[in-house]
């Protein structure tokens, strides 16, 4: 009986001794991220729900030409602190911040991306959250992976496990886009592979993060019936870019080809059938979202500053409300550049297009 009392002693000795060492539950996601190769996202307090999320983009703005472009300023556009203070002042929920990461990464493993421009983007990023702006982050204009997808695939992946990572513990106003306007050889086919395994990638490091996923080819609203979003991961928006009719939006833009020269004086009159034109186009998307269950984010519109100014300023009034007529969000294209809404020559808003995007404005009231 006595040596039978002392094995019990010491077998309940070593269980309690074993309950000492474990992790508690208060610990349990400290645990989940010792079992990770990187850091990962903090749970939220409460589930994450993407048409919330949606809801509160609401209004935004490209800032466009200037962290897209191989280097920032060679299009002519910074990003300055003021502006941002201006979106927010001007009644603006939300900024889409187009970025060249591939300009800024090593071309070979691995594909390391520069510090300095990680502080960079650091930088714009916190001047919004600070605003109570929310942000979405792309990868814009990696041109090189559109006409050989096969050859930059790993780093497209290596650019967003770097760029999730570094933004793990960012808070949750801060959207991720893994790709703008997928086209050329990136077919719809390729892409929705390779969107499937970014969003492995990133929700490695971000599994609470909400995302923001478009089309194939350039973003446009034919792609969504060849979009493969993965059904068990519901906290992603679905974005659409329009820009039609293309003639009226793109007329006289360089980028557009020759004949963006002939479109000149191309109208935009509100017309019956030019308002059909949108109608339809807006109904086709919203009837895929409500088929597939998936918030609707309009990524970019606009039309270019060649266009005549009062048709601009009625093209963009009529999508605008067609958008939310529907619960779109949106994000007009783009603030202070060739479509842009802000004059920063003269320091001022172009009142007819704020006006259009932002009816009640406290800027129009000044």
């Amino acid at each position: 009986m006595e040596v039978k009392s002392n094995s019990l002693i010491y077998s309940l000795l070593l269980a309690l001794l074993a309950l000492a060492v474990l992790p508690s539950c208060s610990n349990s996601q400290e645990l989940e991220q010792q079992e990770t190769d990187g850091p990962v996202q903090p749970k939220p307090e409460h589930p994450v729900d993407p048409f919330e999320r949606n809801r509160a983009l609401g209004k935004g703005v490209n800032l466009g030409n200037a962290l897209e472009a191989p280097k920032e300023g060679d299009w002519g556009m910074r990003i300055e602190e003021e502006y941002i203070q201006l979106i927010k002042d001007a009644g603006f929920d939300a900024v889409r911040i187009p970025t060249r990461w591939n300009a800024h990464a090593q071309n070979s493993k691995p594909y390391t991306i520069e510090s300095t421009f990680f502080d960079r983007v650091d930088q714009v990023i916190e001047w919004c959250l600070e605003r109570d702006l929310m942000v979405i982050l792309n990868i814009h204009h990696y041109n090189e992976l559109m006409e050989e997808p096969e050859e930059h695939k790993e780093r497209f992946l290596a650019i967003w496990k770097q760029v999730s990572e570094h933004y793990h513990n960012t808070s949750n106003d801060l959207l991720f886009e893994p790709l703008n306007e997928p086209h050329a050889n990136l077919s719809a086919e390729i892409w929705n592979r390779y969107l499937r395994e970014a969003i492995d990638v990133i929700r490695e490091s971000n599994p609470y993060r909400t995302l923001v996923v478009g089309t194939a080819p350039w973003g446009g609203i034919g792609g969504l019936q060849d979009l493969s979003v993965p059904y068990d991961d519901r906290n992603i928006i679905v974005t659409v870019h329009y820009y039609n009719p293309f003639q009226f939006t793109h007329q006289g833009a360089s980028w557009a080809g020759d004949e963006a020269e002939e479109w000149l004086g191309t109208t935009w009159t509100a017309t019956k059938e030019q308002k059909e034109a949108v109608r339809a186009d807006f109904d086709t998307v919203k009837n895929w979202a409500d088929t597939h269950n998936r918030p609707i984010y309009l990524g970019e519109f606009g039309a270019y500053s060649a266009a005549p100014q009062e048709s601009r300023e009625s093209w963009t009034t009529f999508i605008r409300n067609a958008a939310e007529e529907r619960n779109f969000s949106w994000s007009y294209w783009e603030f202070g550049a060739g479509f842009g809404i802000y004059d920063r020559e003269k320091n001022q808003w172009r009142d007819g297009l704020l006006k259009a995007l932002v009816p009640d404005s406290p800027e129009l009231r000044k």
